[in-house]
């Protein structure tokens, strides 16, 4: 039996996952998982990278340990965010996260060198404050010396392979999130970079899933005590979780439930028309490119920040129990509004939210919680109308996977809210995607049709249909 290694690494937690094929079907087991955030430095919010590359090097020395040593492994992050690399490759700067307020008025000031419509037609991409582009304007406007010296741009993701492999390589899934990739031509779009004055030379060229970056530098396999190959997964973790999808047709609509809720469906072109710009739906790069059509919707974020402001007296599932306890709450908050996206304290924004909108104040902590999650379930059933306007069509079904999939009262609310049936699962699948791109990649799968259909059989799957009488 061969193992394979998948390392997942959201915004506030990474997992060492290992994956194996046994009777036809995918066996999961995690094998370590270590803690993550953002952090104030130099009045900047930012990630940890070599706290991050520490516990990469920590989870697959565990791989031994438990006596189970990987041929493969693959990366995958959040998007959006990046390094730039000096002439020697060390990091310019801090790392600085997309919740980082440094972009705050750069994206509009942005539309008066570009339109707003053109950017949309060349790359595709939703307009989020946070974009990748946005983010090198703040720097080239406020630390132009960085920009100035770079001579290397690398998602995450891509820095952690430069780490373990020496390789220098932009990932397609994770390079469209930038909106600076030509969703045509599926190559970084110089016509962008160069009204913006960015130097196009130090953006690489674009790989695409399943591709090979070798093996491990010699150090880290004296330090490991073993070899393997660095496989590149859709590196973006939403590009790895839609791989997982048990629906494979065109009557499902995808959502991708975490940190952040991306609600859409799996395309084979972009759709790039106005009416998709006004939704501000997105054309991500996706595997075999393939392209995600979706929108962002801030997701269990909300929630997450509201159990860290009751200094997690209660667990995820207990704030659901408490919830359960509460369904008459009527307020309805727009989880989607700027004010959410990293406030001071996320109880006393909502609390403030609906006072200013004139609903009920909600007090106690199942209060609270089900404002949040009926919040979502409201956020979804208009993003899923926006979806059924663009294509013309009715969808019948939602699959609702990765980690908020446990979560059975936010799925009924769905089913309720949208009047479709939602499929629950798989949960784990943003490392699920990340292992399938690695097992077609090593000839152990052939292509993504078998993955999905063996990834169907591997994992349960709940069916919520909807209740008309809490509609």
């Amino acid at each position: 039996m061969s193992y394979h290694l998948a390392i997942d690494i959201g915004a506030s937690s990474g997992r060492h996952i290992l994956g194996s094929l046994k009777d036809g079907k995918l066996q999961l087991e995690e094998i370590y998982r270590f803690d993550n955030g953002i952090h104030k430095i130099d009045d900047e919010y930012c990630w940890n990278l070599k706290a991050l590359f520490k516990e990469i090097k920590n989870g697959i020395k565990k791989c031994k340990e438990v006596g189970k040593i990987p041929k493969t492994i693959g990366i995958d992050t959040w998007a959006v965010d990046f390094v730039l690399l000096d002439q020697n490759d060390e990091v310019l700067g801090n790392t600085v996260s997309y919740r980082d307020d440094r972009t705050e008025v750069v994206m509009e000031k942005a539309f008066e060198v570009i339109p707003k419509d053109m950017l949309y037609l060349h790359t595709g991409i939703q307009f989020q404050r946070f974009n990748t582009l946005y983010q090198l304007l703040a720097i080239k406007d406020k630390k132009p010396d960085i920009l100035d010296n770079a001579k290397a741009f690398l998602m995450i993701p891509d820095y952690f392979n430069l780490l373990l492999t020496g390789q220098k390589v932009n990932e397609y899934t994770n390079a469209t999130s930038t909106q600076l990739v030509n969703s045509f031509d599926r190559v970084w779009d110089e016509n962008i970079l160069k009204e913006y004055g960015i130097n196009k030379e130090i953006f690489g060229e674009i790989k695409m899933p399943k591709t090979s970056l070798g093996n491990l530098r010699d150090e880290l396999v004296e330090e490991f005590g073993f070899d393997m190959e660095v496989i590149l997964p859709a590196t973006h973790d939403t590009g790895s979780a839609f791989i997982s999808s048990v629906c494979n047709d065109s009557d499902s609509i995808y959502v991708s439930s975490g940190t952040w809720s991306l609600i859409g469906v799996e395309n084979r072109f972009p759709i790039c028309v106005p009416q998709a710009m006004d939704y501000n739906f997105t054309n991500e790069g996706g595997i075999d490119y393939r392209f995600r059509f979706l929108k962002n919707i801030m997701g269990l974020w909300v929630i997450q920040e509201v159990k860290r402001n009751l200094y997690h007296k209660y667990s995820f599932s207990e704030l659901v129990q408490e919830a359960n306890k509460h369904k008459d709450f009527p307020s309805i908050i727009d989880v989607d509004h700027d004010r959410f996206l990293n406030p001071n304290n996320m109880i006393d924004e909502i609390k403030l939210y609906c006072m200013e909108t004139g609903q009920r104040v909600p007090e106690l902590v199942g209060e609270i919680a089900y404002c949040v999650f009926n919040s979502l379930a409201y956020s979804y059933k208009k993003a899923v109308g926006n979806l059924e306007e663009i294509f013309e069509k009715s969808f019948e079904r939602i699959n609702i996977f990765g980690g908020g999939c446990q979560n059975n009262l936010l799925n009924q609310l769905v089913a309720n809210a949208t009047g479709k049936e939602v499929l629950a699962g798989p949960i784990e699948a943003t490392a699920i995607g990340n292992l399938a791109a690695q097992l077609i990649s090593a000839g152990i799968l052939e292509d993504l049709g078998q993955a999905r259909n063996v990834i169907k059989e591997s994992f349960e799957i709940n069916i919520f249909k909807p209740n008309k009488g809490e509609i």
